[in-house]
């Protein structure tokens, strides 16, 4: 009805490439008579909100954007691509296509961005507690250690930073943790943007949404975990929490598993940053930061809510059966693991974009017309 109604030489234009993959999956397509555009914000809507309203008194603050021409009748298409995105306030803009970015996008949230964040931090938070830490020690070296320290520095500095600069022991915990992490994470990101090529995550999604109404999404934020986080939360003193070396092996080297397989499939550097780095620290984890994973997860699009409660089990699962006993289990470090990580072509393209972040961190602080979500 909507494609009915638009009239001739109009632009349709989307902020996800979502529709495109939902009509590939049906055998249907967009007007032939109309430009088809998108400018898709690398973070969730509140951040962009956020950070455009930062903008008015600080230049360069904003989210950056990719946008794709999928069909240009009248040829300003692209002109017009590059407006939208720039009175969104996104102080860079990369081009892709809607197909990659639809695949990119719904892909990372499942992954570092949210599903696979939230798995790592209720994983590491357990087998912290039963090696004798107390339950807010446990939380601080995993979710505050994440959120604080391995983000910021990644944000500012790059990913390889966060190894570079740890000590000599501390480097071997990282090692052992990345080594046991990464071919386990692989294989459900490998599985992970299948599906999503493939349009099955997509018809899950569409499926699951005629099921809303009998049963609405529920809280992610009442277990024990969150619970201790409040606390923590609330008692914070931000420059004390500690960069712990196992949290940051397993949580880089799952984000890697992200990155390897998005360079398998033929993605831009450009993208795979912004979607498996930049959107990760500087547009979502702030937000699990600032009030828990509901607060992050819960102020997504439904696309994203419904992927993360769907693929957070499954990185939990595998990582607490492979990888977790691989640590206990004190097997050596993979050497050409390591030496992949170090020398991946990525991090030069996140030093490049490190360079390119917006002039200022979000603020959640800050007065704003934007109200977020909060689960009942």
């Amino acid at each position: 009805s909507i494609f009915a109604a638009l009239k001739p030489g109009a632009t349709l234009g989307l902020s996800h490439g979502f529709l495109l993959g939902y009509l590939e999956s049906v055998g249907e397509s967009f007007p032939k008579g109309n430009d088809v555009i998108a400018v898709c914000p690398k973070g969730m809507g509140p951040s962009v909100r956020r950070l455009y309203e930062q903008g008015k008194s600080k230049k360069g603050a904003g989210i950056n954007a990719s946008f794709a021409v999928h069909q240009d009748v009248t040829g300003k298409a692209t002109e017009t691509a590059l407006a939208w995105a720039a009175a969104l306030g996104s102080p860079f803009m990369f081009a892709t296509t809607m197909s990659d970015e639809y695949k990119s996008d719904i892909y990372g949230e499942r992954g570092i961005l949210l599903g696979a964040v939230h798995a790592i931090v209720e994983g590491l938070f357990r087998r912290f507690i039963k090696q004798g830490m107390t339950p807010e020690e446990a939380f601080i070296n995993s979710s505050e250690s994440i959120t604080g320290p391995i983000t910021k520095k990644i944000s500012k500095q790059g990913i390889l930073k966060v190894y570079t600069d740890l000590s000599p022991a501390d480097k071997l915990l990282f090692e052992k943790a990345y080594s046991a992490a990464y071919k386990p994470a692989l294989e459900i990101c490998a599985e992970m943007y299948d599906e999503v090529a493939s349009g099955n995550e997509i018809k899950s999604v569409v499926m699951h949404g005629s099921r809303l109404a009998e049963f609405p999404m529920g809280k992610i934020d009442g277990t024990f975990t969150w619970k201790v986080g409040e606390k923590v939360r609330a008692a914070r003193i931000e420059e004390n929490i500690p960069l712990n070396p196992t949290t940051a092996g397993v949580y880089i080297a799952v984000m890697m598993a992200q990155i390897d397989v998005l360079k398998r499939n033929g993605h831009s550097f450009s993208e795979i940053v912004n979607e498996s780095v930049i959107e990760a620290v500087d547009s979502l984890c702030p937000y699990m930061h600032f009030k828990g994973v509901s607060f992050m997860v819960d102020n997504c699009s439904t696309t994203a809510r419904l992927g993360s409660r769907k693929w957070a089990p499954r990185f939990d699962y595998i990582l607490e059966q492979l990888a977790y006993p691989a640590l206990d289990n004190d097997a050596p470090v993979q050497s050409a693991l390591l030496e992949a990580f170090k020398s991946n072509s990525v991090h030069a393209a996140v030093d490049a974009c490190c360079r390119m972040r917006p002039s200022v961190d979000i603020s959640l602080f800050a007065e704003s017309t934007m109200l977020e979500r909060t689960m009942a």
